[in-house]
């Protein structure tokens, strides 16, 4: 027959090794529990930040497409010379009106004056008459 405390006596190291080997296996998962809070919150700055970069690449395509409809330097340049050509033309044309209307105002002169003279003899006639 078999001693039933040399039984018990037989497992009680081997649930000594079990009850260590399970506060160790505790301990580390506690440890990687701890370790794990910090990569989750990397990983959702990360998350985040991939997020913006998406954005940002979204928006710079955006500008990118826009740039692509205005004009270059070179167009910039020819644009502004051709205002400047018109400029110098509408200048002469001030210039040369500024002559006609000058010459014309003087040609004026003489009839403004007449009508003065018919303005004045007309009102004196209507004095005389009422």
């Amino acid at each position: 027959m078999i001693n039933s405390s040399a039984t018990s006596l037989d497992l009680a190291p081997i649930l000594a090794w079990i009850i260590a080997s399970m506060t160790v296996l505790n301990f580390g998962i506690l440890i990687k529990g701890l370790l794990s809070a910090g990569e989750k919150k990397l990983e959702e700055r990360i998350g985040t930040l991939e997020t913006t970069a998406k954005n940002q690449d979204r928006r710079v395509q955006t500008i990118e497409s826009d740039m692509k409809h205005l004009p270059d330097k070179e167009t910039t340049h020819r644009i502004e010379m051709t205002m400047l050509t018109i400029v110098g033309r509408l200048d002469k044309q001030d210039a040369t009106l500024e002559g006609r209307f000058g010459s014309m105002d003087e040609k004026l002169k003489p009839i403004q004056a007449i009508g003065e003279r018919l303005n004045d003899v007309l009102i004196d006639q209507m004095k005389k008459a009422g």
